[in-house]
């Protein structure tokens, strides 16, 4: 009798975990979408999410060009994508830029247009998170908001002719359910009139790019580019390396970390989903906030759901990375 109770009570433990580990996983995107002849970038391509993105895309026959800062990472990680999924390694382009340096933006993107005839999806991927002691880019800029968010719009920006060229097309901003605990104050985007937290810090550039996607969606209404803001999930990745676990917690948290924590591949399915689901080319589902491959709405009353300061905070964006009007189609 007590080894029937002992195997009822594993038994039920087991499924339970079992539906845990299947909620915080995520839904998996299920559409067959081939993306024959299409073109896709994404940035920081060279692991995590980016790079399962990349695997997943090329498998689906697309082109993948990869946005790496860092060269030689990036052609390992494009030669494990054409293993991976038997593509040739003429469809997996390597190309370097640094996006917390406008400069390297710039002659990333002036490469782009200069060999690319189309751009069908463009993610916004690459990120750095909790940087412990406050950092800078090049122009100024917190390193967190420079590179996650001013860098992005700066290299968007500059790849607007070219995505519109492509219509219809779209545009997949990675963002994170941690925009939560963001706050924009444009007096004080970089941390000029106030302590810099490096937890802060990331939540105001997540909440930074919903907004700016949200903006960029009106601003594209008419051109046949969609515009989608993209939340992941808590996924295993290098982007916590600037807040390293000691080994006993590391012991300690596996479990939890093995039963809450999405791999990569699983992060990835959202971007997926918004890269490739059909019903998405319709307007109406422009400018949205993605998770789990669906819709999902904001925080009621929460600056994410602001318009007025999505405007500002676009305008004031476009101006900081060098622009004084919005690089669009006439």
């Amino acid at each position: 009798m007590l080894n029937l109770t002992a195997f009822g009570i594993a038994s039920v433990t087991g499924v339970c975990l079992y539906f845990v580990r299947r909620y915080f996983t995520g839904a998996m995107c299920s559409n067959q979408v081939l993306m024959t002849g299409k073109t896709v970038l994404i940035t920081g391509a060279n692991c995590g999410i980016g790079k399962a993105t990349a695997q997943i895309l090329a498998l689906r026959q697309a082109r993948v060009i990869m946005a790496c800062r860092d060269v030689s990472k990036g052609e390992e990680a494009a030669m494990d994508v054409a293993t991976e999924t038997g593509c040739d390694l003429t469809n997996v382009v390597v190309k370097q830029v640094d996006l917390s340096s406008l400069t390297s933006i710039q002659l990333f993107c002036d490469d782009v247009l200069k060999t690319e005839e189309k751009l069908d999806v463009l993610i916004c991927n690459a990120g750095v998170a909790f940087i412990p002691e406050m950092r800078r880019t090049e122009e100024g800029f917190e390193m967190q908001m420079g590179t996650n968010h001013l860098g992005h719009v700066a290299l968007t920006q500059q790849l607007l002719p070219l995505l519109q060229s492509s219509a219809p097309s779209r545009i997949v901003i990675v963002s994170s359910i941690l925009y939560k605990g963001g706050n924009i104050d444009l007096d004080n985007l970089n941390f000029e009139n106030s302590e810099y937290n490096p937890s802060k810090a990331y939540s105001n550039s997540k909440l930074a790019n919903i907004l700016y996607g949200n903006e960029l969606s009106r601003q594209l209404q008419g051109t046949g580019v969609n515009v989608f803001s993209v939340s992941p999930g808590i996924v295993n990745t290098n982007l916590g390396r600037h807040r390293p676990l000691s080994i006993p917690l590391k012991i300690l948290l596996s479990p939890f970390i093995a039963l809450l924590v999405r791999t990569p591949m699983q992060g990835a399915q959202t971007l997926v989903y918004c890269a490739t689901q059909p019903e998405l080319e319709n307007e109406s589902a422009s400018g949205k906030f993605y998770r789990d491959c669906k819709e999902t709405a904001l925080v009621s009353g929460h600056q994410a759901n602001d318009q007025m300061l999505a405007k500002r905070l676009y305008d004031f964006c476009i101006k900081l990375v060098g622009f004084e009007e919005p690089v669009l189609r006439g």
